[in-house]
């Protein structure tokens, strides 16, 4: 090994106790991050529980005011009609006892009403504050992975790290790429199952309102479009978790996870995507069927964004050695040679590397309005578990 070689594997290793070292104090905060959470949470819970309390008690009370106020309602009323019967100071006494009982059942409604509001702003923080703890508990495992490889591997690491502005780049995509996912799910959960779920916490309270107050048709209505709304979360909630992690790609395998995959997103983005298999449908390495779905879950993902195309064909073919992928879009092109020097531009960039580390060859052909294909071809390597599930 040259002088150069020396400094610069010196060098690596310099960065790679750094990154070490930053790894283990960032796995700290976000454990103490954590715990601050979960400290928050059982502080908001018992507020939560003594408004509850708070809240049964003025119900208690609205009710006890609205039968008192309509029994003054309705003596008032005897009285003005009997006013001959009724002296001047029952006549006044009565009013006065009406309209005293209509103050307090109002003052009530209200600290109801204002309950109410406290109660779902506390119950909105506790579902952030679990959000937020769920975050930092999947950051930790995270971390500790990267850690324990770190630790664990540092030579292999070292070999697969030829010079240090690479990296430096690999490791921030790599966290850019964890960010924009965490990114990702956070505001489909926060723009769609969250949101959801504090409607159907005020729908509920509205037909139980209704039921109390006998108003029977109302409260079907109202408990109709609840059991819409749920259904839609739900939905929701299914296609985040697909979206994260197809439990169809561990069951069924690769293709019938893409029959699955495409004509979903077609149907949901209003983009005619044609899915075309070629050889013998089979079983892959687990690892290898995760790679090759994400890597056409990305590409088409780009297709949507960047393309503006009208058609996208995806052609699978599943040779005994190899898995070939070409999708092609009708849409404005682009110019490869500046994209890829673009080193803000990770996408295509991480695309590649991904498959250069899976022993793959990519291939990109784009004509600036015309469309652009990409075809990836990764070698298949059979493992003990696939060729059990190939017989299987």
């Amino acid at each position: 090994m040259g002088v150069e070689q020396k400094t610069e594997q010196i060098e690596l290793e310099e960065i790679l106790n750094k990154t070490i070292e930053s790894i283990k104090k960032s796995k700290e905060q976000i454990f103490e991050i954590a715990e601050d959470a979960r400290a928050e949470k059982e502080t908001l819970i018992k507020k939560l529980d003594q408004i509850n309390e708070d809240i049964k008690q003025v119900i208690s009370e609205v009710d006890e005011l609205e039968l008192k106020y309509k029994k003054s309602r309705s003596q008032l009323v005897k009285v003005s009609k009997n006013f001959k019967v009724y002296s001047e100071s029952d006549i006044q006494k009565a009013y006065e006892d009406a309209n005293q009982f209509q103050i307090d059942l109002f003052i009530a409604r209200e600290r109801e009403v204002n309950l109410r509001a406290v109660r779902h702003d506390l119950q909105v923080r506790i579902k952030n504050i679990e959000l937020t703890i769920e975050r930092a508990e999947s950051l930790i495992t995270q971390i500790s992975v990267v850690y324990d490889y770190l630790t664990n591997d540092f030579v292999k690491m070292s070999e697969l790290v030829e010079s240090n502005q690479l990296r430096q780049m690999f490791g921030l995509k790599i966290i850019q790429a964890q960010e924009e996912e965490r990114k990702r799910v956070a505001r489909d959960i926060h723009d769609g199952p969250a949101q959801s779920m504090a409607n159907v916490v005020l729908r509920t309270e509205i037909a139980e309102r209704l039921m109390n107050n006998n108003e029977i048709e109302l409260a079907r209505r109202e408990l109709k479009d609840l059991k819409l709304m749920i259904r839609q979360s739900l939905a929701d909630v299914r296609q985040i978790i697909f979206d994260l992690r197809p439990m169809v790609l561990d069951d069924l395998g690769l293709i019938p996870t893409l029959r699955k995959f495409i004509p979903e997103v077609s149907k949901r983005e209003r983009l005619p995507i044609e899915l075309v298999i070629t050889g013998r449908e089979r079983r892959f390495p687990s690892g290898l069927e995760v790679a090759i779905f994400r890597l056409i879950q990305e590409l088409i993902n780009n297709v949507i964004k960047h393309a503006n195309a009208s058609q996208v064909l995806v052609n699978v073919e599943c040779a005994e050695s190899f898995v070939q992928v070409m999708i092609r879009d009708n849409g404005v092109g682009f110019i490869e040679d500046e994209v890829m020097r673009d080193k803000n531009h990770f996408g295509l960039i991480g695309i590649r590397e991904r498959i250069q580390l899976l022993e793959g060859e990519l291939d990109i052909k784009s004509i600036l309005n015309q469309g652009t294909t990409v075809i990836f071809k990764i070698p298949v390597k059979e493992s003990g578990e696939s060729s059990n599930e190939s017989k299987g």
